[in-house]
């Protein structure tokens, strides 16, 4: 019985995903189909049910045949009173209208509405179209959808669920969730101490003072527009850095997300050069919110963003950027991390489109970047240009586990240090960032940071944010899907960041820890061994 609510809960979850519309004769009853029944439930008398109407003495005052089935086919889909349902029916699917917009009709959102498709059918439509198409217009036209809403406004006589399916990807998606608590369990259980005082960073963000930074614009062959690249100079020559940092926001993000940590570099002695990625940054975004352009996703999004990385290096090769520095840095935030390993020449292992069936038949509700790493099947990524002088990889809330899944397939040479929070559900630290870690060649310099209570937008700091507050941006983020005090994350990344670069270049290797507290939050410190470990656990 918990099953088919888990069920029916996680459909209408999915559903909130996904957003115009030829609408025709609303849908007059729902049909569940599990094993050999069918349960069929009139949306008329689930309305009733929502608003309190007695159904059974209704039909008794207008003389009918007394109205027992729908208490039956809802005590079997598991609600065992009238308020459970009513709850459930008027429960708003969007709460972050942010977040729904920015997926809708990207290459993840379509991915998942063909999945859905194959197990929600309204009449003799299988494609998913008119589910997507009602729950748009629904969002044009009022700020909260709730799941009564739109089983009112589908255009079919009958909807189905197939529950069969459903069940079977629940119960795969409780699996999941339940290995990251258990993860969680198994870093509390591990008791690694550093021989040294692990804090580096001399100040917290806010108390740093503003580096000298100003915008260049490159003119690169790849693209009609210019780059537009945002330089940060140390404050002081004191520290003789050998390296200079190239940083690359994710899928959607912006320079400014990530300036309190070109900041704190560059306050530490290292010129940051931060790029932007015309296309799949910000703008995109906002473009495709306004409705003036279709989203950004694709295999077009991995080949520019290539070429503007190595375009940005042969520029500063060619003397067009002046930075400090013999070798480089390269750091980025999700998709900027699978870029920087892209770059190296790294391909795919053979068999990701299989890989990738498998994954993607489960619904990866709680590892999106799978929808990412599949794209990459029908991209025909090239020979890389050789990057010289790589000192190190800096990949923030990284991933690669569909691309790269067996131990040491990722013939990566330069130290690696990969971070990852315990609250992130679209790079899940377990899947991802511990997979990664597993799959690069062994080196000694290489760790993994995991820290407690972070998620995958932790790293993102937007206007007026504060540990308590999500700021005003593009990214209205709720708390839910930000974590645990943000400002405090950001301030031990900064901390550990620095911390690697600095053993680095002393050619020393970051102790290992675990269960160390910093700014409030608990982190762990770990290698390529505990990482298997914890994998296999």
């Amino acid at each position: 019985m918990i099953r088919r609510t888990i069920a029916f809960g996680l459909l209408t979850t999915v559903l909130s995903v996904h957003f115009s519309l030829g609408q025709s004769k609303a849908a007059e009853r729902v049909e569940f189909h599990f094993e050999d029944m069918t349960f069929p439930v009139s949306i008329k008398e689930l309305d009733d049910w929502s608003k309190g109407i007695d159904l059974e003495s209704r039909d008794q005052n207008l003389g009918l045949r007394k109205n027992s089935e729908l208490s039956v086919w809802l005590n079997m889909l598991g609600f065992q009173n009238r308020s459970a349902l009513s709850s459930f029916l008027n429960t708003p699917l969007v709460k972050d209208q942010s977040m729904s917009r920015q997926l809708l009709r990207s290459w993840t959102g379509r991915k998942l509405l063909d999945e859905i498709s194959d197990l929600i059918t309204l009449d003799d439509d299988k494609t998913g179209t008119k589910v997507f198409n009602t729950f748009e217009s629904l969002l044009e036209s009022q700020e909260e959808v709730s799941t009564l809403d739109l089983l009112k406004e589908l255009p079919a006589e009958v909807i189905h669920f197939d529950l069969n399916q459903w069940v079977q990807v629940v119960s795969k998606w409780r699996d999941e969730l339940k290995k990251q608590q258990k993860l969680l369990t198994d870093l509390r259980e591990l008791n690694y101490k550093p021989s040294v005082n692990i804090n580096a960073s001399e100040a917290s963000i806010g108390e740093l003072k503003e580096s000298s930074h100003e915008f260049i614009l490159l003119e690169v062959p790849h693209r009609n527009q210019t780059l537009k690249l945002e330089i940060w100079q140390p404050l002081s020559r004191e520290k003789n850095r050998e390296s200079w940092i190239i940083f690359m926001p994710g899928l959607g993000g912006d320079q400014q997300h990530f300036r309190w940590l070109a900041r704190s570099l560059s306050h530490q002695g290292w010129p940051v050069v931060i790029l932007d990625h015309p296309g799949s940054d910000h703008r995109a975004l906002n473009s495709l919110l306004d409705g003036s352009l279709p989203a950004p996703g694709g295999a077009e999004v991995f080949l520019y963003r290539l070429a503007d990385l190595h375009s940005v290096i042969k520029a500063r090769e060619d003397g067009l950027i002046n930075v400090e520095g013999q070798k480089v840095v390269l750091m980025g935030h999700s998709l900027g991390s699978l870029t920087s390993l892209l770059a190296l020449g790294a391909k795919p292992k053979e068999g990701l489109s299989e890989r990738c069936k498998e994954a993607l038949d489960d619904l990866s509700i709680t590892n999106l970047s799978r929808f990412l790493q599949c794209q990459l099947v029908d991209v025909p990524l090239l020979d890389q240009p050789d990057i010289k002088d790589l000192q190190a990889i800096v990949a923030i809330n990284s991933f690669g586990s569909l691309l790269w899944p067996d131990k040491s397939s990722l013939e990566i040479e330069a130290p690696v240090l990969l971070t990852g929070g315990t609250f992130d559900l679209i790079t899940p630290s377990l899947n991802e960032q511990l997979v990664l870690m597993v799959s690069i060649n062994s080196n000694k310099y290489n760790r993994a940071l995991l820290i407690e209570g972070a998620s995958h937008f932790s790293p993102i700091r937007v206007k007026g944010q504060t540990d308590k507050s999500k700021g005003k941006d593009l990214f209205q983020l709720s708390d839910a899907l930000v974590g645990s005090h943000p400002l405090s994350v950001q301030s031990l990344l900064a901390s550990e960041i620095i911390r690697f670069l600095d053993h680095l270049e002393l050619k020393k290797e970051v102790d290992v820890v675990t269960n160390e507290i910093n700014s409030n939050l608990r982190f762990h410190v770990i290698d390529k061994q505990i990482s298997e470990n914890l994998i296999e656990d």
